[in-house]
Formats: structure tokens, sequence, C-alpha cells
């Protein structure tokens, strides 16, 4: 296996510093779609560090990323197992927006449709609202795809012609761009089932990139490319106005988030304590609700150490950069 991993290396090299020099801050990702460099801080006393690059040590995540192709090239050489890359959301000259849609089957198997030439493009007939969806995404369980569509006839907006990434799963990685006056967070679930959107502090991981499930890849007809900019319609729902942060309003806020993890049944519980704590922090009181929210996963049967996990997890997701 460390063999294949070493060989696989090289393309992923080559794809990153391909998007490195059209303005892409990159930097090298695991199989496990995870950043490749542990963080130098690991074995710190006094637990995790808050650094964020500044120390000049590789080892920050999406706070590595670079455009500059000798940090590219550094960054590859100090994580030569790392087998794809992964490509920052928020950051200029493109200040990239990712919508993830999860259209893949259960079973985790694509089902391609027929082929309709240079012209499948996945989002031409997705955004202009004329018909369904195409039977390259219809026939790939396409619940994320018609919430999308939804909004959009709703919100009367078109998803222009842009870049459109396949993963493994049959999923769709949707390349927007933002303008520089915005803040795009990411979120999981918000928009509407199914679609998870990746901006400021995220990242996307780049066609070209090898994982545990198989190969990212750019969707027929969108090779040529490049990022458009993001509908204002589509824009206002990702960026939603700011909720008053009174301190009154947050025991309310926050009751209601545990009670929401209290009700969960086995089979759900991880997932609803993902979900209130990511709309915790999305709301700027996550760390002040961290502990009851561990409380009440651990009343439903979780162990603690899994629900901080968890929680952490929904913390890396919505932080911002």
């Amino acid at each position: 296996m460390a063999t294949t991993l070493r060989q696989t290396a090289t393309p992923a090299l080559a794809h990153a510093l391909s998007a490195a020099e059209r303005g892409l801050p990159v930097f090298p990702l695991s199989p496990a779609k995870l950043p490749a460099l542990r963080s130098p801080h690991r074995d710190e006393p006094g637990g995790p560090s808050l650094c964020r690059g500044e120390c000049g040590r590789p080892g920050h995540g999406v706070h590595d990323a670079t455009t500059d192709p000798a940090g590219v090239r550094a960054l590859f050489a100090a994580a030569p197992w790392a087998t794809g890359y992964g490509i920052a959301c928020g950051r200029p000259p493109y200040r990239l927006i990712g919508i993830d849609l999860d259209v893949g089957p259960a079973d985790g198997a694509v089902t391609p449709g027929p082929s309709r030439g240079p012209r499948a493009n996945p989002l031409r007939d997705l955004g202009d609202l004329r018909g369904p969806a195409p039977d390259y995404l219809r026939e790939s369980a396409p619940d994320s795809v018609a919430a999308l569509q939804h909004l959009a006839f709703q919100h009367l907006f078109t998803l222009p012609d842009t870049v459109v990434v396949l993963t493994p799963s049959g999923g769709r990685h949707i390349w927007l761009t933002g303008p520089p006056d915005v803040v795009v967070p990411n979120s999981a679930g918000r928009l509407a089932p199914g679609i998870d959107v990746r901006g400021a502090g995220g990242y996307l991981v780049g066609p070209g990139s090898v994982t545990a499930r198989g190969a990212y890849r750019l969707a027929p007809g969108t090779a040529g490319l490049a990022p458009a900019p993001c509908p204002r319609a589509l824009l206002r729902l990702l960026t939603p106005p700011a909720r008053p942060r009174h301190a009154r309003d947050r025991p309310a806020r926050g009751h209601g988030l545990v009670q929401f993890v209290l009700a969960a049944h086995e089979g759900q519980r991880n997932t609803r304590l993902f979900w209130a704590a990511c709309r915790a922090y999305e709301h700027g009181f996550g760390d002040a609700l961290t502990e009851a929210l561990v409380d009440a996963a651990v009343r439903t049967g979780l162990n603690e150490r899994e629900a901080r996990a968890t929680i952490a997890s929904a913390a890396r997701l919505t932080s911002g950069p």
C-alpha cells in the first residue's frame, strides 16, 4: 500500500500545481480527504493550539493552502503519502464557494446516465427550470438536486455554467465565486437537506484527487470553464442576516438545541448532536453550549469522548478563516 500511495502522490502534486497556477490555493490531502500533515502543535502541553500557520510550520490544514509553486512542492514533499489536494474556499482571487450536492445512491455506487456530447453540463438543465433534472442526475437519488431546483424556482435565480466536480459517491460539487465584501459561512444541510456549503475556512477536494472511495473528476462539459459568479439571490440564501446575539436570546435558542439532542433515539444520536452543534456555532454560541450538548448526548447513550469529537467536527466545519 505504501508503494501505491507514493506513486499516486505524483499525479496529486501535478494536479495541485495546475490548480495553483490558476490562482486556487491548495494543500495536500490524505486518502481519507483530510489534511495529510498532522498539526505541529499536537504534542504541546496545554491542549491544542489556536495557531493557524503563524508559527511558520506546515500542518495547519486549510490554512497551509498556497498558490506558490515552491510552497506547494514543499507541502507535498512533507506529505509524500498524499493522494489528493484540497482547495481553500473564500480566498482571493476567486473567493470560491462550493455547493456540495449529495446525490449518490444509498449503496454509494454511481449510476451513469446517457452521454449528451460536449454540452453535457449538469447545470445547464438544472439551471433553466424548464423541466426535470437530466437523466445523469435523476438516476442518482436526486433529493438534493430537486431541493436546489426548488430553491432556484422559488427565489428566481438561474445557475450559471460553471465548474462541476463529480465525487466518487455520485455527488456534485458546484463551484461559484463570491464578491470580496461577502463572507459565506460553511454549513451542513442548512440550505436544504443533502446540500452542504463550503465557504470561508472550508475546502473542496480538487479534481484529480484519489481517495479511499475513488477519484474526483471534472463533469463533462465543464473542464474549460472558470468558476462563475454566484447568483445574487442564491448568495443571499448563503449569507442569512445576522441574528441578534443578546445574552438573553442565547438560553432560549440553546435550550431548543439541547432538547433536540435529548430527543434522539438510537441510530440518530450522532446525527442530531452534529446538527445541533452546527446550528449553535453558526449562530455564535457553540463554545458556550458545548458542555450542555455533551451532557445531553451522554444522557442519550453516547460516550463523552465521542460526543466531544462530534462537536469538534461541527466547530471545524462551521469555523471562519
